[in-house]
């Protein structure tokens, strides 16, 4: 077992005959200890679950699917992308950094919104507390305004894996650590901004009507399969320097290249279809709810005249 993400980077520094091959097994022993987000999951697992207390102790309800919601898909996801031999064979693997890429990108921002996190705290703090304050003051900032706004959370979540994969950054997140962390953190929050408002609980800007919410899902299904198609189809070598001075004796990267390109065009269609499919049904239960209390407002409105005829 690896004791940090640093360490993960061995792997890949490593001769081909030094670095063991990719089994079941592997994806746990290689797995990697890395305090800082090990510190980071627990911090925030451990504030979901007191805001939880908080709500039952004063008798008040909390859907328990947001809370497996949360804490086993969001943020068991982030620990398995990031703690697990995904993490020690990300740099040495194109298809297990792609596999990575989507699920910090696309399940954990899903699932965290899922959870409802940002209505928890405000459930829970106090009211007149300065911690509510400060957190209504960042979701109405003029920056929060900006970056939920429906067209950046779209072009970052869409077009940053185009620069990414076409450009050289893909290759200096290789050999330089702290671009690979920065990578990992920009994939989670391109996704959270893109996903929360369309499919989360939460009270946050950015949200739209559910018209616009399947329209700006039906446009991302054509680009994560152009994105996965070219670099499947694609001569040239991504990061070849550093893929080929693996020289590993049991895989073979330009293969990788296409699996990898193959999992996103796949994982990237799948998921969204479903995302369509969860805002199908959320507009429908929304749409049900708007005509039963319609039905309420006609039947109190029928009785008033009754009453007044009478």
């Amino acid at each position: 077992m690896l004791s940090s993400a640093t360490d993960a980077s061995l792997l890949a520094a490593a001769t081909g005959a030094d670095v063991p091959p990719l089994t079941p097994s592997a994806l746990v022993t290689e797995s990697v200890a890395d305090p800082v987000v090990l510190t980071l999951l627990v911090l925030a697992a451990g504030l979901y679950l007191w805001g939880v207390h908080r709500l039952r102790l004063r008798g008040d309800h909390w859907n328990a699917g947001r809370t497996v919601s949360f804490l086993l898909g969001g943020l068991g996801s982030i620990a398995l992308a990031t703690l697990s031999g995904l993490a020690a064979y990300e740099d040495v693997l194109f298809s297990l950094h792609m596999i990575q890429h989507m699920v910090l990108s696309m399940i954990a921002p899903i699932f965290l919104a899922l959870g409802g996190p940002v209505t928890l705290a405000l459930r829970t703090l106090p009211r007149a507390g300065r911690a509510r304050r400060r957190l209504l003051a960042v979701l109405h900032s003029r920056a929060v305004q900006i970056l939920t706004f429906p067209l950046i959370p779209f072009l970052l979540f869409v077009a940053s894996p185009f620069a990414l994969y076409f450009t050289g950054w893909y290759a200096a997140t290789l050999s330089n650590p702290w671009l690979h962390e920065l990578m990992h953190v920009h994939f989670l929050l391109a996704g959270c901004l893109f996903f929360w408002p369309l499919i989360g609980l939460d009270p946050v800007p950015g949200r739209v009507g559910y018209p616009m919410r399947m329209l700006i899902l039906v446009a991302t299904l054509p680009l994560h399969a152009i994105l996965g198609l070219t670099i499947m189809n694609q001569t040239d070598l991504l990061a070849a320097e550093h893929y080929l001075a693996l020289d590993l004796p049991w895989s073979d990267p330009v293969s990788e290249q296409r699996v990898g390109g193959g999992l996103l065009w796949s994982s990237g269609d799948l998921v969204g279809l479903l995302m369509l499919g969860a805002a199908a049904f959320q507009w429908m239960r929304a749409s049900e709810r708007e005509a039963t209390r319609e039905d309420r407002w006609l039947d109190r409105r029928d009785d008033l005249r009754t009453r007044n005829d009478g």
